[in-house]
């Protein structure tokens, strides 16, 4: 079907023809499962995963794979912005700088002609905003490693970062997950500093508006304000002076440190923190150091890439890791709203898949703020023990939970006592979670140099939040019982927006934030008469699209950003709405009818939807994501909880999420 046309007034849905959705959209999203159960769809982000993979390849001087650079090299151009002749961070989204770079220099390597017109509009767009030596610093690292730039223009980060004291005011503990796992082995790199293998000899001078290694002042991120920038500034240039005459000893025994760190977290073929940066980096780290390719570690790097390639017919792409544990517990979810009992014996299916993913006998990187508590998450990927996090381990014990609260049996009830202890000791001070650690708010370090990405932590975020108060309070605490559970609520009420909206840290973005905050205030007990709810549902309602549908872009991220700006409306987005609209008590409200419509009008006769546009957060303003699986569950998800409120005749949402 085509888009909707514009719906302006409550129209009652037909329990027929809102079956039909319902029961169409599930029998899809059953055929996408694994025989063994579990849902893993394609996770894409911005052209710099690809383009990194190609230029991985010819930096370690791999052979040439012709047709995967051939199809890596359609996907590239397909992805080409026709209105700026640059790549953005998402679909239709605006220049940027380090995405282009990273994409021209794939496809020169790949062997596009520099004169043709897709590359000469790629060359021009990024002169014209200032050229190469404009990128972040990890496209710099990239551009040093390859010659491009001289090492002055990245940041010092000195290998000896592994031998300083906790107390320290910069130490691995005090950065999130993802920083660590890529920074540790980079720090390798950026000490032994090797250049690219590159037989082919591609080069991107042609890209600099000044020669590099004229460059004398680089970028730092738009975040990075006074006095921390400049106290950090200053620290750079004294390691720049420092740092030749380091005592060789104590650099070997950095080194050493970094290599053996990496090793413990290596995680086997789902490789270092199972995300795709770490991995290439922990790669060129053991080539650095000698390891011989026949080394089962290097085995084991090189084969966690290749696993997250995409290749059909025509094209490929690199994703930045893989999600089976997050889709296939919201799968569950969606298919336990539907109340079907095919539905249901699936996602018991899902569940018992799940289960024995649950980390209990690895103490993680998590374990340094809470050395006391017993593990007991779920990580987002197929295995990444040192790096579980509460938001999957919420997700997955809801819906556990959900499946079996009704049947004397309890199988999953040991799991989710573990996870409900593991969360509960995961809080942090002010009474929210972080997605991986506690604590991790040493918001300075988003200053340093290095940081220009403003992503080096792990703060405690609403969205994550919610999650582990929609579980605590489906699992029966209340806040009379549960001091958790209270300052959970207080941190979620507090940090509401002035407009009513909540940020979303992980997904796109006040409207994901909404959902997850209603939903916990909800599963709460908070009287749906509370001024949050009201607010909330307030906004949600005026920034509802002509069509019914809902829409957020990625540029709401933006340091600037005051107010909402209109966006075509997707799927994913309108069920987040509707769910956040129930949630609060409305859902006779003609704005749930008038997107409950507009996902019937847009549903594709497969039984599904249709999303180009990326609605979901990898990292505000530098990195963001698409799931190809949201537009499959989620609306399904809403679709069937607005038919049983109805059914019902009930405005009271009695589960978590």
């Amino acid at each position: 079907m085509t888009a909707v046309a514009r719906i302006d007034t409550y129209a009652p849905v037909g329990a027929e023809a809102l079956e039909a959705s319902i029961q169409n959209a599930k029998r899809a999203l059953l055929e996408l499962g694994k025989n063994d159960g579990h849902w893993c769809f394609e996770l894409e982000a911005d052209t710099t995963i690809p383009a990194e993979y190609v230029l991985m390849r010819h930096f370690r001087a791999e052979p040439v794979d012709a047709e995967l650079e051939r199809k890596i090299g359609v996907y590239l151009r397909r992805t080409q912005s026709d209105r700026h002749g640059g790549w953005p961070l998402f679909q239709d989204g605006d220049f940027n700088v380090s995405a282009s770079v990273k994409a021209y220099f794939a496809l020169k390597m790949i062997g596009d002609d520099v004169d043709a017109p897709h590359m000469a509009r790629a060359r021009a767009a990024i002169l014209a905003h200032g050229g190469a030596a404009t990128t972040n610093v990890f496209t710099r690292s990239l551009l040093a490693l390859y010659g491009e730039i001289p090492w002055r223009g990245v940041p010092v980060m000195p290998v000896e970062i592994m031998l300083l004291p906790r107390w320290f005011p910069f130490h691995l503990d005090k950065i999130s997950y993802w920083g660590r796992t890529v920074l540790v082995p980079l720090l390798v790199l950026m000490t032994r500093k090797p250049q690219a293998k590159n037989p082919k000899g591609v080069r991107i001078q042609e890209l600099f508006v000044t020669p590099p290694e004229e460059v004398k002042v680089w970028p730092k991120g738009e975040h990075q304000t006074w006095p921390w920038a400049h106290i950090f500034g200053e620290i750079d240039k004294l390691l720049r002076l420092l740092e030749p005459y380091m005592p060789k000893r104590s650099r070997e025994l950095s080194v050493e440190l970094a290599e053996k760190w990496t090793t413990e977290r290596l995680n086997g073929v789902d490789g270092l923190g199972a995300i795709f940066p770490a991995m290439v980096n922990s790669l060129l780290m053991y080539d650095v150091l000698g390891i011989p390719a026949t080394d089962q570690r290097v085995k084991d790097a090189r084969e966690s890439i290749e696993r997250l390639l995409v290749v059909n017919e025509t094209e490929a792409y690199c994703q930045p890791c893989v999600s089976p544990v997050w889709d296939t517990s919201l799968v569950a979810h969606a298919l336990l709203e539907t109340g079907d009992e095919d539905a249901r014996e699936r996602a018991r299916q899902a569940l018992d898949w799940l289960a024995p993913l649950q980390v209990l006998d690895v103490k993680g990187d998590w374990a340094v703020q809470r050395p006391d508590l017993r593990p007991g998450g779920w990580a987002f990927q197929y295995a990444n023990p040192y790096y579980p996090d509460v938001d999957d381990t919420a997700v997955v014990a809801t819906a556990m939970d959900r499946l079996t609260a009704n049947e004397s049996a309890k199988p999953y009830a040991e799991r989710i006592e573990r996870a409900k202890e593991w969360i509960v000791g995961m809080q942090s001070k002010n009474g929210g979670w972080g997605a991986f650690d506690a604590d991790n708010a040493y918001h300075y370090l988003n200053h340093i140099p290095f940081a220009d990405h403003g992503a080096l932590l792990d703060p405690p975020t609403v969205d994550v939040s919610a999650r582990c108060v929609s579980m605590l309070a489906q699992l029966g605490d209340t806040v009379e019982t549960s001091d958790c559970l209270k300052r959970g609520v207080d941190y979620i009420v507090d940090d509401q927006e002035k407009d009513g909206s909540w940020f979303g840290r992980w997904g796109a973005n006040y409207i994901y934030g909404t959902w997850s905050a209603l939903c916990a205030l909800n599963a709460a007990a908070l009287p749906h008469e509370h001024a949050a709810y009201r607010r909330a549902a307030n906004w949600l309602v005026a920034i509802q699209n002509p069509d019914g549908g809902w829409g957020e872009d990625l540029s709401s991220y933006k340091l600037d950003y005051k107010v909402y700006e209109p966006a075509p409306s997707t799927a994913s987005q309108t069920a987040w709405a509707l769910l956040a609209l129930m949630a609060s008590g409305d859902v006779e409200h003609p704005a749930v009818a008038r997107g409950v419509a507009y996902l019937q009008a847009t549903q594709a006769e497969h039984g599904l939807w249709n999303e180009a546009r990326f609605t979901a957060t990898g990292f505000p303003r530098v990195f963001y994501l698409r799931y190809h699986g949201y537009a499959k569950f989620f609306p399904l998800w809403a679709l069937a909880r607005y038919r049983n409120l109805v059914r019902a005749n009930s405005k009271q949402v009695t589960v978590g999420l």
